[in-house]
């Protein structure tokens, strides 16, 4: 396996990190508005380069008087706000590893998150503040916003802190170390938990760098940001490629289909980051002259554009590799529906089989599809491992250094590049990454329960949702499947949960006696057909 970034390594970022590119941008455009929120409830906020700087100076100094040292890891567990970007922010400032966590996590997760990076205090909002008490209690110290977002304040469990008292003296920039730990994010993946990805603050830099560079982005831009900021879309793509740029990133809470055009227009956004839901719940709205002149989403030029008066460009990446690894050109025509070419900054594969080395592997060529491999550098271009687990980071890459992405690629015959399926059992449930694995892992554990499987059935709006088959035991009690609902329920977020069970007598079984996923949406497939082509019930029939 390719070794990381050493210390004496020369790469673009020698000498610097997050915090200096803060400062750099706070000295070049001290006045120009870097942060904009724009609430659902309230007034916006705004902090020009300058003001954000100072507040996450003296953030980082109130986190410093409360204990935390560097390498020290904060959960950051926050729908979108102000405060996640500042606390982010303030953890790199200070040294420490800012661990975002998705914001619709059921108790059961939030206390792996917690457990499994060791966060020494959290960060957190009002209505998830019982949650993150009592299902983390090695956290040291737990602030909590003033608000959900909005104007109105809500409950705080008593033993927490508000998180506008984390404030001291401004502190010190500190000597940069651009191989430091920067982040973690958990992102989904086929074993019984997810991956904690750790980037680098030169992960982070380069994720500024070549994500404004593949978007075209520029300093006079307004970038509207409502996808997840716990998520590398929303962080990198967006926020950070501003922050390079010194561009202007407006934060809503969340994607509002309602809200999108009128905030477009009133901060005259050029560009923003879009998922399929986002666009077909767009789609049946009018559409105002408007500012933006690009568009990102997981296609390039799809027909929607010519309803949207914009181009999208397509792109491929992942949390582990922090920019795209694949990208359409923003000068250029692309050819649509694809998710363009390979990115010049990464080496790009496309072979038949990823259990042998890339060089011994038979690479597909146009016409074909295969297992897409990516090539860069740990702790740069791409991360730097998974969180305490050596094992799943070895596996994650050929002897040669090739990253196994576990997706599928079509080659077109023009050299574009399509995306195929998830050869990792994944399923895409209205923009956020599920694994299969996390719902059976659940599922296997009610009594009853002798086998299951998640597959993923298409929906018209979420591209995709779970659909679980449970297989009894001999001797389960008639009511398992609301027993299944509850467990689900209790340890999964909503946007996991599966939306139809179904009893089996057996599965389909291929090699090994595994389960056969793909007969099963076959089936799933077959019954769509069948009710697509069957005639309309007349009405009051």
């Amino acid at each position: 396996m390719i070794q990381p970034l050493g210390t004496h390594d020369a790469h673009p970022f020698l000498g610097q990190d997050l915090p200096w590119l803060l400062e750099q941008r706070a000295l070049a455009r001290r006045d120009h508005p870097f942060i904009v929120w724009v609430p659902f409830e309230g007034p916006e906020q705004r902090w020009t380069y300058g003001e954000f700087l100072a507040r996450v100076q003296r953030i980082a100094g109130g986190m410093q008087r409360r204990g935390v040292k560097r390498g020290d890891r904060i959960l950051i567990h926050l729908d979108n706000c102000a405060e996640a970007l500042l606390a982010w922010y303030a953890c790199a400032w200070l040294g420490a590893v800012a661990v975002t966590t998705n914001a619709r996590a059921a108790g059961d997760e939030l206390a792996y998150y917690a457990e499994h990076s060791e966060a020494v205090a959290g960060i957190t909002q009002p209505r998830l503040a019982e949650l993150a008490a009592r299902h983390c209690p090695g956290l040291q110290w737990l602030a909590v916003t003033a608000t959900d977002g909005g104007d109105e304040p809500a409950f705080a469990p008593e033993r927490a802190t508000h998180f506008d008292a984390i404030d001291a003296d401004p502190l010190p920039r500190r000597a940069p170390d651009p191989l430091a730990a920067c982040s973690v994010q958990y992102t989904s993946g086929t074993t019984a938990r997810p991956k904690g990805v750790l980037w680098t603050h030169a992960n982070a830099l380069w994720g500024a760098r070549v994500n404004a560079l593949h978007e075209d982005l520029r300093a006079d831009d307004v970038h509207l940001v409502h996808l997840p900021l716990f998520h590398t879309n929303a962080q990198a793509y967006s926020v950070l490629a501003c922050l390079w740029v010194g561009a202007t990133a407006v934060v809503l809470p969340r994607f509002s289909a309602s809200r999108f055009w009128p905030v477009s227009l009133a901060q005259r956004c050029t560009w923003t980051s879009l998922v399929p839901f986002c666009v077909k719940a767009l789609m049946d709205q009018e559409v105002p002259a408007h500012h933006y002149r690009l568009w990102g989403s997981a296609v390039s030029e799809p027909p929607a554009d010519a309803h949207f008066r914009v181009k999208t460009i397509g792109w491929w990446g992942m949390t582990e590799t922090i920019s795209h690894g694949i990208v359409g050109s923003p000068q250029l025509p692309n050819r649509p529906l694809t998710i363009g070419r390979p990115a010049p900054e990464y080496g790009i594969a496309v072979v038949e089989d990823d259990a042998v080395p890339v060089r011994d592997a038979r690479h597909v060529g146009p016409g074909g599809s295969g297992l897409l491999l990516v090539r860069g550098v740990r702790g740069l271009s791409l991360f730097h491992e998974y969180l305490g687990n050596p094992r799943a980071t070895a596996e994650a890459f050929d002897p040669d250094g090739w990253f196994r992405t576990g997706d599928r690629i079509d080659v077109l015959d023009d050299g574009s590049l399509r995306f195929g399926d998830r050869a990792k059992d994944m399923l895409k449930v209205g923009g956020e990454n599920v694994a299969a694995s996390e719902i059976e892992r659940v599922v296997l554990q009610v009594a009853g329960v002798h086998e299951c499987a998640v597959v993923g059935r298409r929906h018209p709006m979420l591209d995709e949702v779970p659909v679980l088959f449970v297989l009894p035991a001999a001797h389960a009690e008639g009511d398992l499947l609301d027993r299944v609902r509850a467990a689900c329920a209790a340890q999964l977020a909503d946007f996991k949960q599966p939306h139809e069970l179904r009893i089996v007598r057996d599965f389909p079984r291929a090699t090994l006696e595994k389960i056969a996923k793909a007969e099963l949406r076959r089936r799933l497939d077959a019954e769509a057909a069948e009710d697509a082509a069957a005639p309309p019930v007349p009405p009051g029939a």
